[in-house]
């Protein structure tokens, strides 16, 4: 019996195990990216986290900001209000991340582009005038809307982490 026959098919055949090496890698990026927190999309907003009994972090709702008096987010999972006249400071900011799993799935081009989250930062006071803060991912599109809307209301100009940060909002 020759060498080849007393191997594996895998092991025969021309790439077999590149293929089984891929099939792993794609199996492990498809089981860890469900892990990471969805990212909003369209009128989404994310509660990241923050001083807000009882609603988990990464709770994806909407931000109500209509209202001239209270700055609303609900989710079917709870929800807050703030006055904006309780509103003491606001952080706008972005992190940008590379998408490692379309790299893996799709293209390796994609390792090159980087998809930016959008974070603003509310500190305020409660009811009982504590200090409380939520952390919240905005989408990219709103992001101008939403700040300039808090800021009037609020009275409050929000503080930029970059000067990226600033040229998203303000062009």
């Amino acid at each position: 019996m020759s060498a080849a026959a007393r191997m594996p098919a895998a092991r025969t055949m021309p790439g077999g195990v590149l293929v089984r090496a891929v099939c792993l890698v794609l199996i492990g990026a498809l089981l860890t990216e469900p892990a990471a927190p969805a990212s909003v999309s369209g009128k989404e907003v994310m509660y990241v986290g923050g001083t807000i009994a009882g609603l988990p972090e990464a709770t994806l709702g909407r931000l109500e900001t209509s209202n001239e008096k209270l700055l609303i987010f609900e989710s079917p999972k709870g929800r807050f209000e703030i006055a904006f006249e309780n509103i003491t400071s606001l952080e706008y900011g972005q992190k940008a991340g590379r998408r490692v799993a379309v790299a893996i799935l799709l293209s390796v081009w994609a390792l090159f582009s980087k998809k930016r989250k959008h974070f603003l930062t509310i500190g305020f006071n409660d009811k009982e005038d504590k200090p409380q803060g939520v952390v919240l991912e905005i989408p990219k599109g709103t992001a101008k809307s939403t700040i300039t809307i808090i800021e009037v209301r609020s009275g409050k100009k929000v503080e930029y982490e970059s000067e990226e940060a600033k040229k998203h909002v303000h062009g």
